[in-house]
């Protein structure tokens, strides 16, 4: 009896070893598809004329790592007419130092701080930018994190898919500048190797995607009217993705623009890391049940050790475990490497296999409690929308 359970679960660990291999083949498909795409789109956004004016909305909670220099790129965009709206809760917070810095050194660039009003909503970053868009004079916003970094032509790449009606929403990949911490080169590695990896797998599953990446939201604020404002989505933790659901959900397309930008990311402890992986994780769960529950066949790593362990080191075991190996290597460093340009990629790959393992991990503990802890504030979440607790 005992041996029938034990050869039932090493079948079922060489059928995830499978699927999970089908699932980095087809990452590598869709990196090949977007390197062809990408290069049409620069080309597009190099050609387009006259681009309309632009309202960044950047809203603020807490100092990020290299934050004023990140700020800074946004105010060296080889563009024409766009203003930056800053936006948070606390007048006092430690970030408007570096906005009152970036004024001093832009006084002919509109930038404006807005001390947002406490709000009900339980997520006060879309509250704030419910806010920071009546600051706003321009008719086509552009929202991204406070830690994102742009090259000079960002707002170009960006704002020129919106020249066709049947573009709803513009966003970016991104890559992750580590801190010399183990936490946070698994964070750094996670997102070239896995996030953004899943994100191209996507395109290729449902052509396209229909949801957004914080990195990078371009849309016209009509279109944003349309779905009820930010105030429609103040109650959910995954925001960008809800905003990008609903704009495809008006019939709209969403687009991946050619360009990259950058975070650095904070020197995360161990804990840090595993406390944003459970965030997160839950995020996608409530957003996408059906997606995220389908994780758990994308684990070729995991699976191919448990298969060696289970079939005792035998030969056919270890060559499934190296097949697999390389073809997870292979795809992290096609996604990083010359999708993402990470030039740290190399370097973080023999992590691969640490990393794998803490996310499937991370999935089975995010089936186990409904908690998130976000910016330092504790929530508990229920079909994608915020509760906070005390």
């Amino acid at each position: 009896m005992m041996y029938s359970a034990l050869l039932m679960i090493e079948s079922v660990a060489v059928l995830g070893s499978v699927t999970g291999s089908v699932y980095y083949l087809l990452c590598l498909r869709g990196a090949r598809a977007f390197q062809r795409e990408r290069e049409k789109l620069r080309q597009f956004a190099d050609a387009a004329a006259a681009l309309p004016p632009v309202s960044i909305l950047k809203p603020l909670k807490g100092v990020d790592p290299e934050i004023y220099e990140s700020f800074r790129s946004h105010c060296l965009q080889n563009y024409g007419d766009f203003e930056l709206i800053f936006g948070a809760s606390d007048p006092e917070d430690p970030a408007v130092a570096s906005v009152r810095r970036l004024q001093a050194e832009f006084p002919e660039r509109r930038i404006e701080m807005v001390v947002c009003a406490n709000s009900p909503g339980p997520n006060v970053k879309v509250t704030n930018l419910a806010q920071m868009a009546r600051a706003a004079r321009h008719d086509v916003l552009i929202v991204n994190d406070s830690d994102i970094r742009v090259e000079r032509d960002y707002l170009r790449q960006v704002t020129a898919p919106l020249q066709s009606e049947s573009v709803g929403l513009v966003t970016c990949l991104y890559r992750g500048k580590a801190a010399p911490t183990l936490g946070s080169r698994l964070e750094a590695l996670g997102i070239s190797s896995d996030f953004c990896a899943g994100v191209l797998a996507a395109r290729q599953i449902e052509g396209g995607i229909r949801f957004g990446l914080g990195s990078t939201l371009a849309f016209r604020r009509a279109d944003l009217q349309r779905i009820g404002g930010f105030e429609a989505i103040a109650d959910y933790l995954a925001d960008d993705y809800e905003l990008g659901k609903r704009i495809a959900d008006l019939g709209m397309d969403v687009v991946l623009a050619p360009n990259t930008v950058e975070t650095f990311l904070p020197a995360y402890s161990i804990g840090n890391f595993l406390e944003h992986q459970l965030r997160w994780t839950r995020g996608v769960r409530d957003a996408r049940p059906g997606g995220y529950f389908g994780l758990l066949f994308t684990f070729g790593v995991t699976w191919s050790v448990l298969a060696l362990a289970l079939a005792g080191g035998a030969v056919w075991a270890w060559a499934l475990f190296a097949v697999v190996l390389m073809l997870r290597t292979g795809m992290a460093w096609v996604v990083g490497r010359t999708v993402l340009q990470d030039l740290q990629t190399t370097g973080l790959l023999w992590l691969l296999p640490l990393r794998d393992l803490i996310a499937t991990g991370v999935w089975v503990a995010s089936y186990f409690g409904n908690t998130v802890n976000w910016r330092g504030d504790r929530f508990r979440l229920r079909k994608g929308k915020l509760d906070r607790l005390p």
